[in-house]
């Protein structure tokens, strides 16, 4: 559902997806430490269909949840699952701050899909945030060195992944409910990783359990808040917003797990984000038309 504009209360909803991505990425660390990452997905969209569960009553109950638009939530979630797997196996594989500086390449990404499908006109600013986005991309893997971590090249991935999926759920924003988006997130999500999950089931400790609870809470209702923002504000002007994550999270990673970015990874996350401080300039103005219009 289309909402009146406002990017302060963009930014409000914002401050709770990063507050919950934050705290998703360490009790992402912890429990695959024990579990398979199909398992803790699993549990994660079951336990936050529970929890989302009194929102759903509230509302109306499962007849509200009806949608008009079935392949846009299944396409979505396809890609968000995969995405989310690729996210969370890449957080046991390179440092937090790394796989968060590489997932923040998501709207150059976003800029080249619109380019490429929707036919938007690639401006200078555009071109120029592109190139460098990639150029941060090849700082941080360093291709020549010939020793490319697969974590790097999986978060790479997961990043592309998740421009799709913002690109698709600024679309059903306009006709659904968050409250729709979310549940019809957590229905299929569980379906799609059901029988990986069995196959690889093992019983959890009391300590993965907390943090399964944990992800659960935050998985759900960080894309809550994230949707709430995209019904407020466009998607080049809610990613944007997400920029304190790389340094957050990089300071958390140091820490909690001693882990210590090196100049390579710092210097192709400042090019990534000033590629999309490019971009976030290059919307301003066609913006500004569209409203004195």
């Amino acid at each position: 559902m289309t909402r009146q504009p406002s990017k302060s209360m963009a930014a409000l909803w914002m401050s709770g997806w990063l507050s919950l991505m934050l705290i998703i990425a360490v009790a992402g660390r912890e429990t695959l430490r024990e579990l398979n990452v199909f398992q803790v997905m699993e549990l994660r969209s079951l336990i936050g269909f529970a929890m989302l569960y009194p929102l759903v009553h509230a509302a109306g109950g499962f007849a509200a949840m009806a949608t008009a638009r079935p392949l846009p939530h299944l396409a979505r979630n396809v890609v968000h699952y995969s995405a989310q797997l690729g996210w969370f196996f890449a957080l046991t594989l390179i440092p937090i701050g790394q796989v968060v500086a590489i997932e923040f390449t998501m709207p150059i990404w976003i800029v080249m899909l619109a380019a490429i499908f929707l036919g938007e006109r690639l401006s200078v600013w555009k071109l120029t945030a592109v190139a460098l986005g990639l150029l941060g991309v090849v700082v941080i893997v360093r291709p020549t060195t010939g020793a490319i971590d697969p974590g790097q090249l999986i978060a790479l991935g997961a990043a592309l992944g998740f421009a799709v999926t913002i690109t698709l759920v600024k679309s059903l924003t306009r006709t659904e409910t968050t409250l729709t988006i979310i549940f019809w997130m957590l229905v299929i999500q569980s379906a799609l990783g059901f029988f990986p999950a069995l196959y690889v089931w093992q019983w959890p400790s009391t300590y993965a359990w907390i943090w399964i609870v944990v992800i659960a809470f935050c998985g759900t209702f960080s894309h809550y808040c994230m949707a709430r923002a995209l019904s407020y504000a466009d998607a080049t002007v809610v990613v944007p917003m997400d920029f304190l994550r790389v340094p957050l999270s990089a300071t958390a990673g140091w820490l909690i797990y001693g882990e210590r970015l090196d100049i390579y990874t710092v210097l192709g996350a400042v090019l990534i984000l000033t590629g999309n401080l490019l971009n976030l300039r290059a919307v301003r103005p066609a913006t500004a038309a569209r409203a004195e219009s």
